[in-house]
């Protein structure tokens, strides 16, 4: 295995000569069979767990954890600089000095966070009228100091596209947290149960990154050219991460002042579940597309826009036939899997998984502008992004009620896309016509299958707006 995983990294790190495209595609090709295998199977227990999580355990407790999340993630985004796109980017993406120095800044960054997340506990208490945020934030923020000791292996086989025994990592991992946060919750109903589920699956990842690779054994080191190539490369990264947390959490931040927790757990439930495309997306792009574009970027850009194109082409066909299957059906999902709390998620699941297309058109493009170094474009649209949701939920909610804040979740990718059509298009890479080409498909697929349900006498996905 060790040697496999050897000859496959020297035929794909060629960071002095041109790459072998059969092979690289072949690489990319199995890599990405990996990454939807990985996110198939992890959303099965994912949306397994969920199911019987829900019914241990009260709505309110998701909502509080959701809001928890919110604003660790927040922390964690604040002060990213990109380490990890930068390993797998730079030419010394494989040089223990760089690596290493990488690895000691994660570290320090894990601390630094979770120190201003002890101080922050007791304000954000105050803010959301709920004493649990001043242990529960500091508690489950020891994730990230466990998690800024993860090996940078994890990086290097990413920027490899050794792709098997990631997937094999993560799923073992999240079936063992799982299984924790189950048993507890069996045992004793309380928020802890979804506490030392969070903890023991960084734990587990972190203990298990460091056998990642045989012989790549990280140790606190400082190269002052690697530290000014990773804070030049990352401060677009860190203004874009910023900017990514406000547009992406804002709605999360708005809608737990304006909705009770238990709609908020109602709420983040029809997000999960529509959220299952998008992260699959994410996935493939950031760990497929953008290593593959990241070693073609010295092409001309005729040839590495035609590399870009196709690269995305199959990846938008599948996940528009998958997407417009939840827009059509998600509602029923809901009604059949859960209980009459949460019966309110199936009229938000149909219009939260329309909203995500743009971002599947935008997240498969905007690899190619990080991989060309261009990772400005995304700040942008990340920042019109926020504008959008801060200024345009208060105001759905004030004149639709929920209906209202719903609809703006769903349509606040729509700036992001913009930002990154016009970024691709400025840099020669223009994605325009395939974008019309698969957004008209997937319009069509979505019409047929609402048409067939409505025929076959099961309504429409919104129906649930009359209940």
């Amino acid at each position: 295995m060790t040697k496999k995983l050897t000859n496959s990294t020297q035929s794909l790190n060629q960071d002095e000569g041109e790459p072998d495209l059969k092979a690289l595609k072949k690489t990319a090709t199995q890599g990405a069979y990996w990454t939807v295998a990985n996110y198939g199977l992890s959303q099965a227990l994912r949306f397994g767990s969920n199911l019987i999580l829900t019914r241990l355990l009260f709505p309110d407790l998701f909502g509080l954890i959701s809001l928890v999340n919110v604003i660790l993630l927040g922390l964690c985004l604040f002060s990213d600089i990109g380490i990890g796109t930068s390993i797998i980017r730079s030419k010394r993406g494989n040089d223990p000095d760089f690596l290493n120095s990488a690895w000691t800044i994660q570290v320090i960054r894990g601390f630094g966070i979770w120190i201003i997340a002890a101080v922050l506990a007791y304000p954000a208490s105050m803010l959301y009228q709920n004493p649990q945020l001043i242990w529960l934030i500091p508690v489950i923020a020891i994730s990230i100091i466990i998690s800024g000791f993860n090996s940078t292996a994890l990086y290097t086989s990413y920027r490899n596209l050794a792709l098997k025994r990631l997937v094999i990592q993560e799923l073992i991992t999240q079936l063992m947290s799982l299984t924790i946060m189950i048993t507890w919750a069996w045992i004793s109903p309380s928020i802890w149960a979804l506490v030392a589920g969070v903890l023991s699956g960084a734990l587990i990842s972190m203990i298990w990154s460091h056998f990642l690779i045989p012989g790549q054994l990280n140790r606190f080191h400082w190269d002052k050219t690697a530290a000014q190539e990773l804070i030049h490369f990352g401060k677009w990264i860190f203004i874009s991460t910023i900017l990514t947390f406000l547009a992406g959490q804002a709605d999360r931040v708005i809608l737990a002042k304006i909705f009770s927790l238990e709609m908020l757990g109602v709420y983040s439930i029809a997000l999960t579940l529509s959220d299952v495309p998008r992260q699959i997306v994410s996935g493939l792009s950031g760990k497929i597309i953008y290593p593959t574009l990241s070693r073609l970027a010295h092409m001309p850009r005729l040839e590495f826009r035609k590399q870009l194109l196709n690269s995305r082409k199959k990846i938008l066909i599948i996940l528009a036939l998958a997407l417009a299957v939840l827009v059509s059906f998600g509602d029923i999902l809901i009604l059949l899997l859960y209980d009459k709390r949460y019966e309110q998620a199936s009229w938000m699941l149909p219009l939260l998984a329309i909203g995500i297309w743009p971002n599947m058109l935008s997240q498969t493009s905007e690899q190619a502008l990080f991989a060309i170094g261009k990772p400005n474009y995304a700040a942008f649209g990340n920042f019109f992004r926020f504008l959008f949701t801060v200024i345009s939920i208060p105001l759905g909610f004030k004149y639709y009620g929920i209906l209202g804040a719903i609809i703006i979740v769903a349509m606040n990718d729509v700036p992001f896309y913009f930002a990154i059509t016009f970024g691709v298009y400025r840099e020669g890479l223009s994605s325009i016509s395939q974008d019309i080409k698969t957004t008209l498909m997937f319009t069509g697929v979505v019409g047929i299958l609402i048409y067939g349900r409505w025929l076959l006498g099961f309504g429409l996905p919104m129906t649930g707006l009359l209940w």
